[in-house]
């Protein structure tokens, strides 16, 4: 498989656009999520349910994944990331001025939030289908890299707004990345059908949305080879965000945490950045079981109750393992179906996302009983582990290395 370059993945249109607008949504989600924890914080003085309301965007995607997916293949991607930035946008207005009591707030975030899975589907499938080949994965690189510097600069901006205008302005702010993403994308991106044409689900199933999202997701896990690829893609990210997820009491909640997590964003970035653009197609999927190892090993070193530089080395070392991620992009798009690839895409973003929260909370329960530093290391060793139990998914065959990708159809 030829390699991709970086300038003939900018020069598609469709993927600048596609570029643009998702550094917008995740700069905006990070001062929104930010935003509305602050909020709580000052109607309530309860850390609990401030940190509650910062991990709420999480919990719509395990609810949205399981009853919801189907739609991002029924429906025209344009016109579901358009609905997506849109409903964002009422959402953070009504947080702001609303006056919602504390319980509404987090209900309007929760709800709303359930189509957040099939929005983000949309959004990934079509990647493939305007990047084909090698680009799709340099293309899927480039979005990480500026995943992690939206997330930086998101936080940073979410912090200088809320010193200048409080939480109100700040999501207002949100409000109107949200808006301009949506007129990117309206002006930017030209009309696309659904993958299956209308009304093809019902007819394939007799069911609806609900049902049907129940049986492509059952078939998808069922599949032996997208199954292995799904969980490769999760667990070893389920325990990189338990180790996360103890940065600040193992800091004592300085201000210290910042330093820390922003310098894993910094790795996950670098690592990105050099295995997508300087490692040929089949390296890189031969470095995906190395790499998946490395993103436990470095977190091993605070059981020494490192001091902030070297805990900032540390997590930076550790967060750039998730390059292990783009040598399993290839082989996913070509062992799912075409007609459900959007399903699938919201599949593996909900379970990551849901895999997250939930390793956070197990490393955060066992962070209660033991030192935080000795329940980082333990999250890196467990990485190491499940790494290692993937081995036969992570390590691919030299057929598959080799190997064109082909539409598998269902």
């Amino acid at each position: 498989m030829k390699a991709a370059t970086f300038g003939e993945v900018f020069a598609v249109r469709e993927f600048k656009v596609l570029f643009g607008s998702f550094v917008l949504l995740i700069a905006g989600d990070g001062v929104k999520m930010l935003a509305l924890s602050v909020l709580v914080y000052e109607r309530t003085g309860s850390p609990g349910l401030s940190a509650a309301a910062y991990m709420a965007g999480w919990l719509p995607f395990f609810l949205g994944g399981m009853f919801l997916l189907s739609l991002a293949d029924r429906l025209s991607p344009r016109a579901l990331m358009i609905a997506g930035e849109l409903v964002r946008a009422v959402t953070c207005l009504l947080l702001a001025y609303a006056g919602l009591p504390v319980w509404g707030l987090l209900a309007l975030v929760v709800a709303t939030g359930l189509f957040s899975p099939v929005f983000f589907a949309a959004r990934a499938a079509m990647l493939p289908e305007v990047l084909p080949g090698d680009a799709f994965v340099l293309g899927r690189s480039v979005l990480n890299v500026a995943s992690a510097g939206a997330q930086i600069v998101g936080l940073a901006a979410g912090g200088a707004f809320l010193a200048f205008a409080g939480p109100p302005g700040a999501l207002a702010v949100t409000a109107g990345l949200s808006v301009v993403a949506a007129l990117v994308l309206r002006l930017g991106l030209p009309y696309r059908a659904a993958r299956q044409a209308g009304g093809q689900g019902r007819q394939a199933g007799g069911q609806g949305a609900v049902r049907q999202t129940w049986q492509v997701n059952r078939r998808l896990l069922a599949d032996g080879r997208v199954r292995g690829l799904l969980l490769a893609g999760w667990l070893p990210c389920v325990c990189l965000a338990g180790a996360e997820a103890m940065v600040v009491p193992y800091l004592g909640g300085q201000g210290e945490a910042g330093v820390v997590l922003a310098a894993a964003a910094g790795g996950m970035a670098v690592g990105e950045f050099v295995v997508g653009r300087f490692a040929a197609p089949a390296l890189r999927e031969r470095l995906s079981m190395p790499l998946a190892v490395l993103l436990g090993v470095p977190w091993l070193g605070f059981a020494a109750s490192p001091g902030i530089g070297w805990a900032a080395a540390l997590a930076a070392a550790g967060a750039a393992g998730l390059a292990y991620q783009l040598g399993l992009q290839r082989r996913f798009v070509d062992a799912v179906p075409e007609e459900a690839r959007g399903q699938a895409f919201g599949l593996q973003s909900a379970g990551l996302m849901t895999g997250q929260a939930v390793g956070a909370a197990l490393i955060g329960a066992l962070g209660e009983v033991i030192a935080p530093g000795q329940a980082i290391a333990v999250s890196g060793a467990a990485g190491i582990l499940v790494a290692l139990a993937l081995a036969r998914v992570l390590r691919p065959a030299p057929a598959q290395v080799t190997a064109q990708p082909s539409p598998k159809r269902a």
